[in-house]
């Protein structure tokens, strides 16, 4: 829908409307022409009568007298309905007039209605809507198209900039056609509207340094920085600015300083949609130290939980091909299921192999979907260079089914060895 085609739509409802109006001014009859029609089916009825009355005398139906005594009652009936001094009523002044509204009034409001929405009303809204919509159905070979819309979608927003939500989906969709200036300077704006809610602000400003941080390639530049100090500034658990620091002092080798800061989102947000990959950074931060992680890593609790006891380790046919950095996951899910989030997953590396590793509630990714809920698990363990958990071709794996043991448990580890290169 366009705004050709909105008012389109509106002219036709108008144009309907005014035919309520119109009709009756148009082909109304007026009070003396009912009436003048009136009498003259009386007088047609009267000569009618007459007429009938003639033929029945002549016919010897009825004699004079009786002739002459229904004729002056036919008489009579036709002076009650037509009386002999009844006059035509003067016409009313007002029908031309009437029109003259009637027409003035389909003239001026559509007219009046353009101008009086236009002033007032939500076409920009509308049109926002429209666009947003428009981008949202678009493919990810249509980035050209995308970020045309966007800019549209700007400009719009530059005209109502207290547009919450067309601000977040104008910098989400700039991010999506990875123009990463645009977006930070979205983010900006978003958050230049939320300052009623620190917390939302905070976000604002943390998904702006993210932009950035996207832009410069993982490099903390003053700008970066900025974004962070004022997301942090306004609420020290934001997560996103959090992460940028972890993931910053992880690639300058400062490993203790990353599990700090990501030890504060797992803290801050056990449900982050990202925890496991939080928790994997803090497995291999601890790893780069020569440490073994706490169990567990992080939490309120250090009470441990029932789980699977691993030892991981990659098949010598493979040893050569995967590089030392490959990112490793491994997950569980409970035995049987078709798919779903997995009970527990934790990442390490390749090199870090062999691994004896458990699997147990501290590594769940939400708290009502835990390892210990379950009686039997299936464990894979994936090595992927693209570093997303989904499989994907050429990625190496290995799985086995694993029973859900109590804490402390006397047995040798399950054996889970990566055995096969996926092909599709």
């Amino acid at each position: 829908m366009t705004q050709e085609t909105f008012w389109i739509a509106a002219a036709v409802l108008v144009l309907f409307a005014m035919a309520f109006v119109m009709y009756p001014v148009l082909f109304h009859r007026p009070k003396s022409r009912i009436e003048t029609d009136l009498r003259n089916q009386n007088l047609l009825a009267y000569k009618s009568r007459l007429r009938e009355l003639e033929v029945e005398r002549e016919a010897g139906i009825l004699d004079q007298q009786s002739y002459e005594q229904l004729k002056d009652e036919l008489a009579g009936s036709m002076l009650d309905d037509v009386p002999e001094n009844a006059q035509p009523e003067k016409r009313i002044p007002g029908r031309r007039s009437a029109v003259a509204v009637a027409l003035s009034a389909l003239l001026l409001l559509p007219t009046g209605a353009f101008f009086a929405y236009q002033e007032w009303g939500s076409m920009g809204q509308v049109e926002q809507y429209l666009t947003m919509q428009e981008m949202n159905a678009s493919g990810a070979d249509q980035v050209a198209r995308m970020s045309e819309l966007a800019d549209q979608l700007r400009e719009r927003l530059e005209q109502d900039p207290e547009n919450i939500d067309g601000w977040a989906m104008l910098a989400q969709t700039y991010m999506r056609v990875e123009r990463y200036d645009e977006a930070a300077a979205a983010y900006r704006r978003l958050a230049e509207q939320v300052t009623g809610d620190p917390a939302s602000s905070a976000v604002a400003y943390g998904l702006s340094a993210q932009a950035l941080f996207f832009k410069t390639e993982g490099q903390m530049t003053p700008a970066v920085r900025g974004a962070i100090n004022r997301a942090l500034a306004l609420d020290a658990t934001e997560v996103n600015s959090l992460g940028l620091l972890g993931i910053h002092a992880f690639s300058q080798q400062n490993y203790r300083q990353a599990i700090e800061y990501w030890e504060t989102i797992t803290e801050a947000a056990p449900n982050h949609p990202q925890i496991a990959s939080i928790r994997g950074g803090i497995a291999e931060a601890y790893g780069r130290l020569g440490e073994t992680p706490p169990t567990p890593v992080v939490g309120e609790t250090t009470v441990a939980s029932a789980g699977v006891d691993l030892r991981v380790s990659i098949d010598d046919a493979f040893k050569e091909q995967v590089p030392a950095d490959t990112t490793l996951f491994i997950f569980a899910r409970p035995a049987g299921a078709t798919g779903g989030a997995p009970v527990a997953v934790t990442r390490l590396t390749a090199g870090a192999l062999p691994a004896d590793v458990r699997l147990d509630d501290s590594y769940a990714m939400s708290p009502d979907a835990t390892i210990s809920a379950v009686d039997e698990v299936v464990v894979v363990a994936r090595l992927t260079r693209s570093g997303s958990i989904s499989a994907q071709p050429g990625d190496w794996q290995g799985s086995v089914t694993a029973n859900v043991v109590p804490p402390n448990t006397e047995g040798q580890p399950v054996e889970l060895i990566i055995n096969q290169q996926l092909t599709n």
